[in-house]
């Protein structure tokens, strides 16, 4: 048997329909861990879905309750081939986020796939169970052609990733022993382009807080009051405008990190962000000294998720007793953690806002991550990719977004590889969430050649 064997039989589960009935099975379950009362649901899919395919493939896997009450269960398997032979631990989240049902458009309903055309329409699809589905498959596939792995497998599959990976890191610390490796290969987030795979080794982080001020009790008659009455709305505008300009540029020294490096800066040039399906980009919005790519994948960038002051949807003649703005920075590594919300404090009383309030969120986002591109796994894997795709694949040192990559590198200390198998239109996180059939073939067959690979030899030492 061989690496084309393996290639092959993955692309003949595709090409016979057997992924998009298999991928259909998992939207079906309504894993959504955003809702209350889904426990048995989140716990369901880990062992009717999960954990039997997995033992059929040789994993030895346990259900471990969330020792955080807010997570849902989740999946630890192994399938051990020898003590000699490299291991590779591999990830998924089986939980999406809320359905949003009355939100689809006609024809559609996240918890039925539906295809039309190139487009495989479901909740879930693009986020994550299509792509962990990818994975395992591809696992499968090599099994079969190879009769092994040639290596050793660990795999994690989250039920709680929605609500900011819940309990995960806890996991992580108290069952270290079981989840050490060599390398891990994951997959989530987009491809930048549908047609050409993409490689990356960490995501930004994000902090996500509110900016609340409250000057009195009750609203008064904006005739009687306007003038003698401070506005907190125009108090609370004001004091956003001091932590960006007029463009988006960050204007809190803390908060402009020192991580752009040249190599960074190589990596990233030339790599396509514009076009394609999606809004338009603004090419004169954000830190006017960088390229598009360089300002979502090299910088941060401040968000205001949402303002409100008064009764929008019921506006009266009145000057609002109080204002709130929901604020969000996504970070680089090169940005301090732990200062970003007492920089913010600072920066507002030098510019005399001391009476706004900081309240940051209960649960925050991920911390920020990034792996040297030129990491022998990362080319060895990028290597893999060429080799199968006959095209170079795009290699990005972080993700836009956030994903728990910080509890892979910084609890269990491992070289990050992640492969994800979407795209950036795939309306994920939205109403008509999708995958794209023609990705997912490919993809398929790109993760055949990298697990094929492994086990042929030839992996970076460890």
């Amino acid at each position: 048997m061989s690496r084309e064997t393996a290639i092959d039989t993955i692309t003949a589960y595709f090409d016979k329909g057997v992924f998009q009935s298999e991928l259909a099975d998992l939207v079906s379950y309504r894993t959504e861990s955003q809702k209350e009362g889904t426990g048995p649901e989140l716990r369901r899919y880990l062992a009717e879905a999960m954990e039997p395919r997995l033992a059929k493939m040789g994993f030895v896997c346990e259900i471990i309750d969330n020792p955080d009450p807010r997570g849902g269960p989740l999946l630890i398997g192994e399938r051990r081939e020898g003590d000699d032979l490299p291991t590779v631990l591999t990830y998924g989240h089986g939980d999406v986020i809320r359905a949003q049902e009355r939100m689809w458009r006609e024809g559609l309903a996240p918890f039925d796939l539906v295809e039309e055309g190139d487009r495989l329409y479901g909740r879930g699809t693009a986020d994550n169970k299509g792509q962990h589905l990818i994975n395992i498959a591809a696992l499968e596939a090599v099994l079969d052609a190879r009769g092994s792995l040639g290596f050793n497998t660990r795999i994690v599959l989250e039920m709680s990733e929605e609500v900011g990976s819940s309990g995960l890191a806890e996991v992580f610390h108290s069952h270290k022993d079981r989840l050490t490796a060599d390398v891990l290969i994951a997959s989530d987030g987009p491809r930048l382009q549908p047609e050409v795979p993409t490689v990356f080794m960490g995501s930004r982080g994000g902090v996500t807080f509110d900016l609340t001020l409250t000057l009195r009790e009750g609203a008064h008659h904006s005739g009687n009051w306007g003038g003698l009455l401070a506005d907190p709305a125009m108090i609370m505008a004001h004091a956003l405008a001091t932590i960006c300009d007029r463009r988006g540029q960050i204007q809190i020294p803390e908060w402009r990190p020192d991580s752009l490096t040249d190599d960074v800066r190589a990596a990233l040039d030339g790599l396509p962000v514009t076009g394609g399906e999606g809004p338009e980009v603004n090419e004169d919005w954000g830190e006017e000294s960088l390229t598009p790519a360089e300002r979502v994948y090299g910088w941060n960038s401040f968000a205001v998720l949402a303002m409100t002051s008064g009764v929008p949807e019921a506006p009266v003649n009145a000057i609002s007793a109080s204002a709130r703005a929901t604020c969000q920075l996504r970070y680089v590594v090169g940005t301090d953690p732990e200062d970003i919300i007492p920089a913010l404090r600072r920066h507002l009383d030098k510019h005399g806002y001391e009476q706004i309030e900081i309240v940051p969120h209960d649960r925050g986002f991920f911390a920020a991550t990034r792996l040297d591109p030129g990491h022998p796994w990362v080319q060895f894997v990028t290597g893999s990719i060429e080799k199968t795709a006959g095209k170079a694949p795009h290699i990005l040192p972080n993700l836009a977004g956030s994903l728990p990559n910080d509890s892979f590198a910084d609890i269990l200390g491992l070289p990050t590889v992640w492969v994800p198998h979407s795209y950036r239109g795939c309306s994920q996180h939205a109403p008509d969430e999708h995958v794209l059939k023609s990705l997912s073939r490919d993809a398929l067959r790109v993760m055949a050649g990298v697990f094929w690979d492994v086990g042929a030899g030839g992996t970076p030492a460890s």
